[in-house]
């Protein structure tokens, strides 16, 4: 073989070469070309099905959880808390979809959930507001302040019965009945089962009860009220001394007129829940209670409390509208049942005490 012939075949394998590198580049373009196409699109579809399972995530709701809304959130702070629920799976994704959709602002309070719910049900349940709680408050005839302001305490878990009670010393909220420079609503709260909701505050509640008690009085003739000189505050008074001391409906009118002859007498009441009230106890008072210096203790000072001792009952509020017409100046208990026996004179005052001692009812 000659130089010539070696010179041809190097230029034909050249030529090859070229044709294989050029082949080469062509499939690289168009490879390139292809994932330029194609990689943006796969992301795409790969958002777009990450966007669709954080809207309608598959399979069935997980376990129940109870998503607290507060008051003053908005979009970020719910998607925040139900993402930190595992209610969703993605803030961004609940915040952005409740903008597209135009959901919101939403409502404070508890709603029942379910964990892996998902963003468009999660909006759902959101839109259908929230689950609202209720608990009966009962409050009780006979009742005081801090007694109430107990029970508002452990029955309704929501509120602050501390709380309560310094609304109703404070003067903030007043019955129509409460005289000016009294800022304490002790018996102008009228005993009864309230529905207490948890968008309720102390304040609403302590209002609910004034009103409720300006209503039952208004309808029973307070406003208007002069029982023997006495103007409706008194007989406010009067009424919760009867409610202190009476059991049986029958006695409430027989002692509210022992209440008013020892007035306009100008006795000393001397009712033991007088006592009671100014030593912040339920107990019997002893000899020694009997003596305690407080303007609440009708032993040692004469004519009325400075408020009312205590909630009070239709009943025990006509009695005092309506006392009956006796000379009685004494009672006492006198029966098992929890009836009282009524005397005009000291004399037969200590007869009838004798009497209830020889029936094991008085110490």
């Amino acid at each position: 073989m000659t130089d010539t012939d070696y010179e041809l075949d190097d230029m034909v394998d050249e030529a090859e070469l070229r044709h294989a590198l050029e082949r080469s580049r062509r499939r690289r373009v168009v490879v390139l070309v292809l994932l330029l196409i194609v990689a943006p699109i796969a992301v795409v579809l790969a958002a777009a099905g990450w966007v669709w399972w954080q809207l309608d995530p598959p399979g069935k709701p997980g376990g129940t959880v109870s998503v607290q809304v507060m008051k003053g959130w908005g979009v970020p702070e719910i998607g925040d808390e139900l993402a930190d629920r595992d209610v969703v799976g993605s803030s961004f994704v609940f915040q952005a979809y409740s903008r597209l959709k135009g959901a919101g602002p939403f409502q404070a309070g508890t709603y029942p959930m379910h964990r892996n719910l998902g963003v468009r049900r999660a909006i759902e349940v959101l839109e259908r507001g929230p689950v609202v709680r209720t608990v009966n408050l009962e409050v009780i005839p006979g009742q005081r302040l801090t007694e109430i302001a107990r029970a508002v305490n452990r029955q309704v878990p929501w509120l602050d019965g501390t709380k309560f009670l310094q609304l109703a010393r404070s003067g903030e909220v007043r019955s129509r009945f409460e005289p000016a420079g009294t800022n304490n609503l002790e018996g102008l709260l009228w005993p009864d089962t309230y529905r207490v909701s948890e968008n309720e505050t102390e304040r609403n509640v302590l209002s609910t009860m004034v009103e409720q008690f300006d209503k039952e009085a208004t309808a029973v003739g307070l406003v208007d009220a002069r029982v023997r000189g006495y103007g409706p505050y008194d007989v406010v008074k009067i009424a919760s001394l009867i409610q202190s001391e009476a059991k049986l409906d029958k006695d409430r009118p027989l002692i509210a007129s022992v209440i008013y002859n020892r007035l306009h007498a100008n006795m000393q009441l001397q009712i033991d829940a007088t006592v009671q009230y100014a030593i912040n106890s339920r107990k019997p008072p002893t000899r020694a209670d009997l003596r305690t210096p407080s303007p609440y203790n009708t032993y040692v000072v004469r004519g009325l409390t400075p408020t009312p001792i205590a909630g009070i009952t239709e009943a025990s509020l006509r009695a005092a509208l309506h006392p009956a017409t006796t000379s009685y100046l004494y009672y006492v208990l006198c029966t098992s049942n929890g009836g009282h026996c009524f005397a005009s004179t000291y004399e037969g005052h200590q007869q009838n005490i004798a009497n209830a001692k020889a029936k094991g009812l008085l110490g």
